[in-house]
């Protein structure tokens, strides 16, 4: 008798990247045009009015070898 059942899950990575290589890095500008497209297409995903605050773990920033990556993850369902 099975005692267990399994299931799939699919996730979706949406990710900016800005070269940030050294020794200048990234600029202000680069990442702020990147953290607004990111925030547009989280709230596009979500459904999230303009106006309307972003949860506080919406966006994550990771630092790469040589690039500054803004993220957020698109959740799937079981299958």
């Amino acid at each position: 008798m099975t005692t267990h059942t399994t299931e799939t899950v699919t996730c979706t990575f949406r990710r900016w990247i800005i070269p940030a290589a050294e020794p200048w890095g990234a600029t202000s500008a680069d990442i702020g045009a990147a953290w607004t497209a990111a925030q547009h297409a989280f709230r596009e995903q979500y459904d999230v009015p303009v106006g309307e605050a972003l949860p506080d773990d919406a966006l994550r920033f990771h630092v790469r070898d040589a690039a500054v990556v803004i993220e957020f993850t698109v959740n799937g369902e079981p299958t």
